[in-house]
């Protein structure tokens, strides 16, 4: 059996490179034409282009698409293998169901783990330079609104809104500072502009409005042409941790803001914490697809390898609309951030356990 083994892993690895090159370079090809007119005015080389660019998605669309490489991959060699009777020969030499998924869960191990560092390591640092690429060229007037429409908690009673903050000169428009007494807004503190003027956490505050209320009495200060110079327990870079950067950290990363969260005794961090559980998930989920996919493939029936990579092609995309769907549910709703982002894997766990359980054996 090891010399089946050996073939099986190696026709495994091979087809799944092989497909995520024919995919990817169906991507890349999508994406320049979508993107020509930005790299003619960038006035970038090709090279230029191919260099401070592609050579940053690429990682990020293969690490979207991974999971589906495995499961066409596996669906592509297997159905040639039941076509030439190999599947029936191998189940025939007495070599059980089991004994015979081994060569691909070992080679689902390998690019499993491809994937894990991928998404804890090396991602988050391509998509920092393909992010910086877009702002500059592709999307120029995205530095000053990339941080737009931030939300966090100061303490317990003190929430921040900031509508668009530009981290060139550390200013923002359409500030808000609420504080809660309870479950009861006591005090707001509105602004049309802020501005940091210095350390240690000095800033000014220009057209403001101050409102505070006591029960059913409520006290209004408006200045909308003055300003305010004022200090608060928040410094510019709490703007920019709080902003949609998790593509950007990596997982050590994130986890020292998780930290840095609960030791100011805050939980806004619910969308950090899918992420982490994500990028453990994915990986995991080529194991199940992996199975899925030779549970398929392994079939001996009408219409042969396309019908094969027909049910791969679905069942690839349903795997990532649910997965899409379960992440932005926990995020918006009350589900554990753990249980919304295993939701697509317990599912289609279900599915390949019943494929195994009715395959040919």
């Amino acid at each position: 059996m090891k010399i089946l083994d050996w073939y099986i892993v190696k026709k495994y690895i091979s087809t799944f490179f092989f497909t995520m090159m024919l995919i990817t370079m169906i991507a890349v090809s999508i994406n320049y034409f979508e993107m020509v007119d930005k790299f003619i005015n960038s006035g970038l080389s090709l090279w230029q282009i191919f260099m401070q660019y592609y050579r940053h998605f690429i990682p990020y669309i293969n690490g979207l698409l991974w999971p589906l490489f495995a499961m066409l991959a596996v669906i592509f060699f297997t159905s040639r293998m039941a076509k030439n009777s190999e599947v029936i020969s191998i189940l025939s030499a007495r070599v059980s169901y089991t004994r015979f998924l081994r060569p691909y869960m070992i080679g689902a191990g390998l690019i499993a783990g491809l994937l894990w560092i991928g998404n804890n390591y090396f991602i988050p640092r391509t998509n920092v330079h393909k992010n910086d690429f877009e702002v500059k060229y592709i999307k120029p007037g995205l530095k000053s609104t990339l941080n737009y429409n931030i939300h966090f908690w100061l303490s317990p009673n003190e929430k921040v809104y900031i509508r668009t903050y530009t981290a060139s000169d550390s200013s923002g428009r359409t500030f808000r500072l609420e504080k809660f007494n309870g479950n009861q807004l006591v005090y707001t503190l509105k602004a049309n502009r802020i501005l940091f003027t210095g350390r240690p956490n000095k800033w000014k505050l220009e057209g403001y409005e101050i409102r505070t209320f006591n029960d059913l009495d409520e006290t209004l200060i408006l200045k909308p042409a003055n300003h305010l110079d004022t200090t608060f327990s928040f410094v510019p870079e709490d703007f920019n941790r709080y902003t949609n950067q998790m593509e950007l950290m990596t997982t050590p990363e994130l986890n020292e803001f998780l930290s840095y969260e609960q030791k100011r005794g805050l939980d806004s961090g619910k969308k950090y914490s899918i992420e982490i559980y994500r990028r453990t998930a994915d990986p995991f989920s080529i194991f199940i697809l992996t199975l899925i996919g030779v549970a398929v493939a392994s079939r001996k029936v009408r219409g042969g390898m396309g019908f094969h990579i027909a049910v791969g092609v679905v069942l690839g995309s349903l795997f990532v609309i649910l997965s899409k769907f379960s992440t932005t549910f926990s995020t918006n709703l009350s589900l554990p951030p753990i249980i919304g982002v295993w939701i697509p894997n317990i599912f289609f766990a279900g599915v390949a356990w019943y494929l195994y359980r009715t395959a040919q054996k």
